[in-house]
């Protein structure tokens, strides 16, 4: 039987190997486009899109 060994105790190598396989899969899917914008910034864009809808 294998003994367990703590997470902190083990290795850097190890400790990577652990966290990639609890880490889940995006299934081709990029994470980068998956953010929100943040709606307090400055957006140039904004209004030649509200200008644009609006006619």
């Amino acid at each position: 039987m294998k003994q367990l060994i703590p997470l902190n105790k083990q290795s850097k190598k190890k400790q990577k190997e652990y966290h990639d396989k609890q880490r889940g899969s995006w299934n081709g899917i990029s994470p980068v486009t998956r953010t929100v914008p943040n709606g307090k910034a400055y957006d140039r864009n904004k209004v030649k899109r509200e200008v644009h809808t609006s006619e």
